[in-house]
């Protein structure tokens, strides 16, 4: 979908950054450094100083959803009135403790606050709706994405809705062959390119499931196969990886499902809630 105006250029350009050529990649640090001279500046200009093409910055322009150059610098504009440039510190050798501390707190928090720009409200309604009309939830992921779809299985546990977790490849496609068109899966993957997931997915389609993506912003194989996708968004550094910054936009994520699902759930929710504290009051000393 193209946009004529949106206030999030940055997020979009960070969003996907990681993806970018070296030509682009030099575009989108004119833009995240220089904003204003940016917006100053026509498409030959930019593209005389990068030493690239016209249609290179055109191009740029495009793959980040918006109708051309002209487009751009509308919205990049708009951003900068409304907003404060954020400039993003990365963590350096000499760094002290506090300080590292202090840029991974703030890194963490723009991660959240660009991911909630990105989210889609239909996309998340239609999420909701699923997920309190499913006979059953089983939520998908390997390796640090397991550890995700692990603690989903362990919210929703609480919801008294029907869930199951598998992080195994094998297992994963074991179970969504016995899926029906009442069921649900949630497949989590940062990059949307895990294979394990990615046939469990079109094993759970196959058989009627309706199934949610949890990726990253950009076009993914994940974003584009799963019937229903909430992104995240997030920036790499050299002492941390894109995919373990996006952890914690996925974790808000199934903390806003879970939320709403609850809310929608009500007397369900608080009759499951009551039955698990009795159950586990005997683990207590």
């Amino acid at each position: 979908m193209m946009r004529d105006v949106t206030p999030h250029c940055f997020t979009l350009i960070r969003a996907i950054y990681a993806q970018l050529s070296d030509k682009e990649k030099a575009i989108a640090d004119f833009i995240l450094n220089q904003p204003e001279r940016f917006i100053h500046s026509t498409i030959s200009q930019i593209a005389e100083e990068l030493s690239v093409a016209d249609a290179t910055v055109f191009r740029f322009s495009k793959r980040l959803g918006y109708k051309g150059y002209q487009a751009m610098k509308i919205a990049l504009a708009s951003e900068i009135i409304s907003t404060t440039k954020d400039i993003h510190e990365t963590i350096a050798e000499g760094d002290d403790e506090k300080t590292i501390a202090e840029k991974v707190f703030k890194s963490n928090i723009r991660t959240l606050e660009d991911t909630l720009q990105v989210i889609d409200p239909q996309q998340l309604k239609d999420a909701v709706n699923a997920l309190v009309n499913a006979r059953k939830i089983e939520f998908y992921g390997n390796g640090g994405s397991g550890s995700i779809a692990l603690d989903a299985h362990h919210k929703f546990l609480r919801s008294g809705l029907y869930t199951s977790c598998y992080t195994d490849g094998h297992l994963q496609i074991m179970s969504a062959a016995q899926l029906t068109d009442q069921d649900v899966v949630v497949c989590i993957s940062h990059s949307g390119t895990s294979r394990d997931v990615l046939d469990a997915l079109e094993t759970a389609k196959k058989n009627g499931a309706t199934t949610i993506g949890i990726t990253h912003f950009s076009k993914t194989p994940l974003s584009e196969k799963a019937d229903i996708v909430l992104q995240t968004v997030s920036l790499e550094t050299e002492y941390r990886s894109e995919a373990l910054a996006s952890r914690l936009a996925q974790l808000s994520i199934i903390d806003a499902l879970y939320v709403n699902v609850s809310i929608r759930l009500n007397d369900r929710m608080k009759t499951s809630l009551q039955k698990m504290r009795n159950a586990i009051s005997v683990k207590k000393l």
